[in-house]
């Protein structure tokens, strides 16, 4: 660990000092109270440095994995041929309109020909 002084808002100051005293036992000090918002100052402090470090930690990873896939989309389009690709044909339109209805007379044919016996 270095040795270098931590730096903490007025915020975290603040909340350290009303968890210290939140905690606070009967016949403590002011001293060890201080001592106490101290510890908690550093706790904090400690956790955020933490944060830091495994957030800067995930975004090398994705930028490295963002590299990798777009190393290997360059890749690939570079292996795909050049000629153009055969479009599939479309089913003609007179097919679409004309088979859905078709099948719903043929049923309701069937369920009039059991509902008939």
């Amino acid at each position: 660990m270095q040795n270098r002084k931590i730096e903490v808002s007025a915020e975290v100051v603040a909340e350290s000092l009303r968890l210290a005293r939140a905690n606070q036992v009967p016949g403590q000090s002011k001293e060890q109270t201080q001592l106490i918002a101290q510890g908690i100052q550093k706790g904090i402090a400690e956790y955020k440095r933490a944060q830091k470090a495994r957030q800067r930690l995930a975004e090398k990873a994705k930028k490295q994995l963002r590299r990798q896939t777009n190393t290997l989309v360059t890749d690939e389009t570079e292996d795909e041929p050049t000629e153009p690709l055969v479009a599939i044909p479309k089913p003609s339109r007179s097919l679409i309109t004309w088979l859905p209805w078709t099948l719903l007379v043929l049923t309701w044919g069937g369920i009039a020909m059991n509902w008939l016996r």
